[in-house]
């Protein structure tokens, strides 16, 4: 599952193909804030101190993430100085996608659903035309990750992320997609959850800044889509 997250994921940022470590996968970016990252392909009990301080100590240069299936406050224990990591879990969670009817709009606003580079895009406009909601997905064969689904916080509580989700789904379906992985925050797994996904693992968000610096420490808010 860890690797079908991967590949969906490079696809929906337009980021390198995955290099195989020993351990995982390495990603480049290509970004200031976020040139590299190291994702461990074990999940749960299978995730090792040993290992996760191997890579970790391996990092010199600032901007490279490391993403780890298990509880931030267990990994986070395991980093060295120069690491933070996000104190809120996030979760890596599943889902068997089937057809659906198209999901009603809501009343009011504008969606526009478009295709490119392999990735599909669902956007809401509000009634002014600002802004609403959105999101991605990104099918890879059989399944398809969800990523970026984020609600303005003027339109919350009114069915817009469901919507999204829902219509994401639907068009992963029409492309072959049977089976769903989106990665989130507390925030995404209500949603997701509501939606039928189920959690497989906790996920560890961190990221090297500078030595010295101390661990624990907020990265910043990785969204519906780490």
């Amino acid at each position: 599952m860890v690797r079908t997250w991967v590949d969906g994921w490079v696809v929906s940022r337009g980021a390198s193909p995955p290099l195989v470590e020993p351990w995982g996968y390495t990603i480049d970016v290509g970004t200031a804030e976020h040139v590299t990252r190291h994702v461990l392909d074990a999940v749960n009990d299978a995730v090792e101190e040993r290992t996760v301080r191997k890579v970790a100590d391996a990092v010199t240069g600032t901007g490279v993430a490391l993403k780890v299936f298990d509880d931030p406050a267990t990994v986070g224990g395991w980093l060295g100085e120069g690491w933070r990591t996000d104190p809120e879990q996030g979760y890596l969670m599943s889902v068997a996608l089937t057809p659906t009817e198209a999901p009603a709009v809501p009343e009011g606003y504008r969606v526009r659903v478009w295709t490119r580079g392999g990735v599909t895009r669902v956007m809401l406009a509000a009634p002014d035309g600002s802004w609403a909601a959105r999101g991605q997905i990104a099918p890879t064969g059989g399944t398809a990750v969800v990523d970026q689904v984020e609600t303005s916080p003027a339109h919350r509580r009114r069915g817009l992320g469901s919507f999204v989700m829902r219509t994401l789904a639907r068009e992963a379906v029409a492309q072959g997609a049977e089976r769903g992985v989106p990665a989130g925050t507390p925030d995404g797994r209500a949603l997701y959850e509501a939606l039928g996904r189920r959690v497989e693992a906790p996920l560890t968000n961190a990221r090297f800044t500078a030595p010295g610096t101390s661990t624990c420490r907020p990265t910043g808010r990785p969204g519906h889509g780490a």
